[in-house]
């Protein structure tokens, strides 16, 4: 049998390590312009379309989706070419799947200041783009399998495995969670509604950080990291386990986001079991990795790849613990919507996803130019001051954490709430923050610094664009007599078919069982007589709302805790949330929860609050919306979304699409004429005023039902 000659595509894979590099550099710089306005909210220009809460999902999903995103794709299509000995199945297919994703990712860059979001974390693209994603997707899918299936290995090796895990889990996690009702062309509502969309938003949240921010990178360090250290993975049965035990196990774990949430005890406790589990196998693949060195101490001091590793596997670990931790009830109940978990979020993404690809752009730029990286000092600096970066970001973000945490649930000796004012705690925390953004312009410095070294390293020399490569042809006649060979996964290894079906049974397995009873059975989502839809005006208040991206820094669930029903009022039920597509709980309170401001202050007090909100809390580092009193509400979408509430089975009266208009305008009126009262004079029609109806609603159906809707 005679060696086949072919040759391995580099472009693409240069493709896709220039792209990670600018939109690293863009989603960071986006990131440290948004932790500057919450110490100096002037940051935002003075311009709508950069206020926080309209950059804050700009800047994640730059980072994970075209920084990390363009980082995995540049690390499957060169590590999957050399593991199958084989070129990619199609070389049209990987110049679809890189501009298409680009496309993407420029899509998101101008729909989200414009504030068309869906408001799911992660997941705020509008259909269209989600659509988008899906075709994109299949192209990647279809180019991975074909080229395993004209594979010259046998085996597939435990990064592919990790690669398949991630596209079948991927496409799922996708696939449902984009369950929309299209209203228009950039907006939609969500099939789902409360405690079933924070369910199913969460079970993805979660899951994303697990097969797109975890799994592929699990599978870039088996590949990766021993062939800079020049030594073979410590353990394949560790491997094993390490796999299979990490894609079944994490696919349980969301609801530990949702802990003292109206979501059924016994999903947030299957959240809680599932997560303690997690530790296992997450840190079988941190040991794995870090004992594939064992030996090579040495050369890690003197090879700067390595180092990234390290620190990155090292990372990895410390957030794989942290977050099994923070699902225990009693430390979720301190941490939660606090900076300690924006704090945990960023060791994983500074130390794990960051260090790691950059310690593979290292590794992989000067090899598919055959020459030799440009600076190993300046790499060595990037080094040193992105792990100062980390610290100096995570360092204060725990210490904001802790201090919010202990503030918000302080009492007096006489038994009173020591901070009854929110602000308190973010005027104490603003230090922090400061320092926050020291660390982030450090990092981001180091970014630069290595742009600019690699950029020369390619200047100096000539992509091998198709680089010469030559393998035995993979013969169906040849039969493995070793009882190695004949081992359950080594036979699964050569059933590429097999091995997608099996992962996709074990992922789907926690969704199903999480999940289908929570749909299925009515007494897990108690409905509530007083609760009532929403009235037109209402309605668009709340798309406002979700425009400004005020979920980014408020949330709307009031847990069961003395601090907080004596801050905010009356703990949260399900079923006041059961017309709300999308649910508006939020993961972070920058500013007090609002699920209970309905009737707590005064329509001007709400007018003056967003025109200036220092004005109502002096030291307030909310920006002011004075765009919303020059700004005409759009009415002419309430027939289509009075519609489409009926659609997902909201009890508007039929025909009420026809006169909901009218009902908006006379409510307008009211509100209109209560803030001329004040002496202020606003017209009817603005925008602000909607907002102002849907602020006076939240938390109100419990005790009081102010605007009656017609229903059937």
């Amino acid at each position: 049998m005679q060696l086949e000659r072919f040759t391995y595509d580099n472009k693409i894979v240069r493709n896709f390590g220039i792209a990670t590099l600018v939109w690293g550099i863009i989603g960071m710089t986006v990131g440290l312009l948004a932790a500057m306005q919450l110490f100096k909210p002037a940051m935002n220009l003075g311009n709508q379309y950069t206020t926080f809460g309209r950059i804050r999902p700009l800047h994640t999903n730059a980072v994970i989706f075209a920084f990390v995103g363009n980082a995995i794709f540049m690390g499957v299509y060169y590590s999957l070419q050399r593991l199958l000995k084989a070129r990619m199945f199609s070389d049209i297919l990987s110049k679809i799947h890189f501009w298409g994703w680009q496309l993407i990712i420029v899509s998101a860059v101008i729909t989200l200041p414009l504030g068309f979001t869906t408001s799911h974390e992660y997941a705020e693209l509008e259909w269209p783009i989600d659509i988008a994603i899906t075709i994109i997707w299949v192209v990647f899918g279809v180019n991975m399998f074909g080229t395993i299936i004209k594979r010259r290995e046998r085996h597939l090796y435990v990064a592919i495995w990790f690669y398949i895990a991630t596209f079948v889990t991927i496409a799922v996690l996708h696939i449902v969670n984009s369950f929309e009702l299209p209203i228009s062309f950039m907006k939609s509502y969500y099939v789902y509604a409360g405690v079933q969309d924070a369910l199913v938003q969460w079970w993805y949240g979660h899951n994303a950080v697990a097969f797109f921010l975890t799994t592929p990178y699990l599978g870039m360090m088996y590949y990766f990291l021993p062939k800079m250290a020049g030594r073979p993975v410590y353990s394949y049965k560790l491997s094993i386990l390490h796999f299979w035990s990490l894609i079944f196990i994490y696919i349980w774990a969301g609801p530990h986001h949702l802990l003292y949430t109206s979501l059924p005890g016994w999903a947030q406790s299957l959240g809680v079991a599932f997560s303690i589990m997690l530790i296992a196998p997450s840190w079988g693949g941190m040991i794995n990795g870090l004992l594939t060195l064992r030996g090579a101490w040495d050369k890690v001091r003197e090879d700067v790849t390595l180092k990234f590793m390290v620190v990155a596997l090292t990372a990895y670990g410390m957030a794989t613990f942290e977050g099994p931790m923070l699902s225990l009830k009693q430390i979720n109940g301190v941490a939660h919507f606090t900076d300690w978990i924006v704090a945990h979020v960023h060791v994983g993404a500074l130390g794990w996803n960051g260090f790691l690809t950059f310690g593979v752009l290292y590794w992989l730029i000067p090899r598919i130019y055959k020459t030799e990286l440009y600076s190993k000092k300046l790499a060595g600096f990037h080094f040193w001051i992105g792990t100062l970066g980390i610290l100096f970001y995570a360092i204060p973000m725990y210490w904001a954490g802790f201090t919010q945490g202990l503030m918000w649930k302080e009492f007096t000796n006489e038994g009173l709430l020591k901070y009854p004012n929110f602000l308190a705690t973010t005027l104490q925390i603003i230090p922090m923050h400061v320092l926050r953004s020291i660390g982030g312009a450090m990092y981001l410095a180091g970014v630069i610094v290595m742009t600019y070294n690699l950029a020369k390293t390619m200047r100096s020399a000539k992509l091998v664009a198709n680089e010469p490569a030559e393998a035995m042809p993979l013969s169906k006649e040849i039969v493995d007599h070793s009882a190695a060979d004949k081992a359950w996964h080594r036979v699964l290894e050569r059933k590429p078919m097999k091995f997608m079906v099996l992962s996709l049974i074990i992922i789907l397995i926690g969704g199903m069982v999480e999940m289908m009873p929570t749909f299925t059975i009515q007494s897990n989502v108690p409905t509530i007589a007083s609760v009532k839809p929403y009235s037109a005006l209402e309605l668009q208040g709340r798309d406002l709302y979700i425009r400004e991206g005020c979920v980014n820094c408020h949330s709307q669930t009031v847990r069961p805790f003395r601090s907080e029903t004596e801050r905010y009022g009356e703990y949260s039920k399900a079923g006041e949330f059961v017309y709300d597509h999308p649910f508006l709980w939020g993961s972070k309170r920058t500013g007090p929860d609002l699920h209970r401001i309905g009737g707590k202050y005064s329509d001007a007090w709400h007018y003056n609050h967003l025109v200036d909100p220092t004005s109502m809390s002096p030291g307030s580092i909310m920006p002011p919306y004075p765009w919303l009193v020059n700004q005409q509400l759009d009415i002419t979408t309430t027939a289509s979304k009075i519609k489409a509430m009926q659609t997902l089975g909201v009890p508007y009266a039929v025909g009420y699409d026809q006169k909901a208009n009218d009902d908006l305008k006379i409510q307008a009126d009211q509100i209109a004429a209560e803030l001329k009262q004040n002496n202020i004079k606003v017209k009817s029609d603005r925008e602000i005023v909607a907002i102002i109806a849907y602020l006076q609603r939240l938390g109100t159906d419990i005790k009081a039902n102010k605007t009656e809707i017609p229903t059937n």
